[in-house]
Order: C-alpha cells, then structure tokens, then sequence
C-alpha cells in the first residue's frame, strides 16, 4: 500500500531499516527499495550499531539515487563532516558478516524477549508481542498522559526499572497515553535488574 501511494503521488519513501537482522518468529524483511517503482524513489537509512550492539559508536548510512545522495551529503557535510575512521572501518567490516553473525544476534534478542514477557505479564501488563526489534510494547491501562509519565518516573525511582512513555511515539501524545515500552537490548549480566524487579510491580 505504502509503495502504491508513492508511486501515485510520485513522492520518497525515507525507510528506518536499522533492525532487519533483529526478527522473530520467521518474520521476514522487505526492503522498500526492492518493490518495484521504489528504486528511484526511496532513500534508505540503515547503519551498523544495532548489528555490532554498540550503542554510542553509531555508524549509519543512507543509500539512495545518485541526485538524491548528492543533497544528503552536502547536508551531512555541514553537520557532522564525517564518522570518526576506527568506526568507519568497523561499519565497513560488518558489512561482510556472515548470515550466521545475524541468526546467532536474533536468536539472542528472542531468548531475551522471551524471558521478559512472562515476568511483564505476572505483573499485570498486557504486552503487544514484538516480531523484532528489541523492545515490548505494553498497555498499562491508564488513559491519562500526566499519570503516565508519573508511572514511568515511578518504576524507575521505586522499582528501578526504566520504560519509555509510549506518547513518544505517536504524532498525537494521547494515542500513547496508555502505553509504556520496555528494552531488552542488554546483555543479562549487564542489566541493573533482573526481570523479577518486573514481578514486585504486582505487589505495589
């Protein structure tokens, strides 16, 4: 549907593919670029952080038409000039990794998915499950926006887990007003809590 009104309209797609190796569930990737009218037309962002899991050493890109990448990289050229070189070379390398680096990276968000439904859910939350990315979704049941951020400011200063308000996600904050979404990016060991800190919610 997306792909028809661009050609329709004759206007850009601008795709976020940062996660197509993070799948579940046999979900499959479709690039915009590869439907057919799209070439010509889309302008895809993507980049190496998510794959190497090194948030703060982001290496994006954006890959597009020649005339469309001449204006991205006069505009990149006067805000950021360039990514360091250690990390480009990084990017550069991940860009050859094999099919398997990515099967083992899903497989290790799943598991991690996996074990935090469960503990979302014994706490009380009705969780949206993710085919990919590494985030959940959850509805916490409250309509109001100002109870919302309280409720996010709550676990993290009482219980000591963090969530994002789910109004940073919609153009109108109240759509999300009855939302928070939960990360499970980290490696076990490197998380502050585990996901029984989840269950002690139920009991407050």
């Amino acid at each position: 549907m997306i792909r028809d009104l661009c050609v329709e309209f004759d206007v850009l797609a601008i795709t976020d593919e940062i996660y197509e190796h993070i799948l579940y569930d046999g979900t499959k990737h479709i690039s915009m670029v590869t439907l057919e009218g799209m070439r010509e037309r889309t302008v895809t962002i993507n980049g190496n952080v998510e794959d190497l899991q090194r948030d703060g050493m982001a290496r994006g890109m954006a890959v597009a038409p020649e005339k469309i990448t001449n204006a991205i990289r006069k505009v990149h050229d006067f805000l950021t000039v360039g990514a360091p070189a250690p990390l480009q070379e990084a990017g550069a390398a991940a860009l050859s990794l094999p099919a398997e680096y990515y099967a083992k990276l899903a497989e290790g968000y799943r598991v991690r998915r996996d074990h935090l439904m469960p503990a979302l859910k014994a706490a009380g939350f009705k969780c949206f499950r993710p085919r990919g990315a590494y985030y959940v979704m959850t509805d916490i049941r409250r309509s109001d926006l100002r109870m919302m951020f309280s409720f996010a400011k709550y676990l993290v200063q009482e219980i000591g887990v963090a969530c994002v308000p789910g109004s940073s996600f919609y153009r109108d904050p109240r759509d999300g007003a009855r939302q928070v979404r939960f990360a499970f990016c980290k490696k076990p060991e490197n998380t502050g809590c585990g996901c029984g800190e989840v269950v002690r919610l139920r009991a407050r």
